[in-house]
C-alpha cells in the first residue's frame, strides 16, 4: 500500500519533468553517505503515526538517465522499535498522503536544480502534525539516530 502512496505522489509531481518518467524503489540499504556516482542524495523529516515521538527522517537518491528519459527515486523511511516490547523489530513508519505530498514536493524540487538545472525556489510547504506526541525523541530506538542521519539526535 505504501508504495503505491508514494508512486502515485511521484507520479503527479514529476509530469512537467522535461517528458521523463521517474519510478520509486524502497531501498533500506541507501544512507547519505553511500551514493552511488552520478546519483544525489537529500534528507528531509516529516511526520508519521506509527510512534511516540512522530518525527521521521526519509532519505533520497536519485539519477536521471538522460539518454533514456528515465529517472529512478530510491527511498529510504527510517524506522523505529517499540520502546516498551522486548526483542522489538524496526517498525516503517505510517505517513498520510498528505506528508508523502509535502515530502516528494520538496524532493521535486531537489530534483529540478539537480538534474535540469533549474531553480524554482524552495517548498514552503509544512508537513502536517495532526494528534499528539506521545513521548519525547528515544535515540536508542531510532534507526535514524544509529545511522547518523537524525535531525533529532542529541
Amino acid at each position: 500500500m505504501a508504495s503505491i502512496l508514494w508512486n502515485s505522489a511521484v507520479q503527479e509531481s514529476t509530469t512537467e519533468l522535461h517528458g521523463d518518467s521517474w519510478d520509486v524503489v524502497f531501498d533500506d540499504s541507501i544512507t547519505q553517505h553511500n551514493t552511488a556516482p552520478g546519483w544525489y542524495h537529500y534528507i528531509s523529516g516529516s511526520f508519521a503515526g506509527t510512534w511516540a515521538s512522530k518525527r521521521v527522517q526519509v532519505i533520497f537518491h536519485f539519477y536521471l538517465n538522460s539518454a533514456s528519459n528515465q529517472g529512478t527515486i530510491k527511498v529510504r523511511r527510517f524506522k523505529q522499535k517499540c520502546k516498551r516490547c522486548t526483542g522489538a523489530r524496526m517498525e516503517d513508519p505510517n505517513f498520510s498522503v498528505e506528508n508523502i505530498d509535502v515530502l516528494v514536493e520538496r524532493l521535486v524540487t531537489k530534483i529540478r536544480v539537480r538534474c535540469y538545472h533549474e531553480y524554482l525556489g524552495e517548498s514552503n510547504r509544512p508537513s502536517r502534525f495532526s494528534g499528539r506526541m506521545n513521548g519525547p525523541h528515544e535515540t536508542l530506538h531510532c534507526e535514524a539516530c544509529q545511522y547518523g542521519a537524525c535531525s533529532q539526535a542529541t
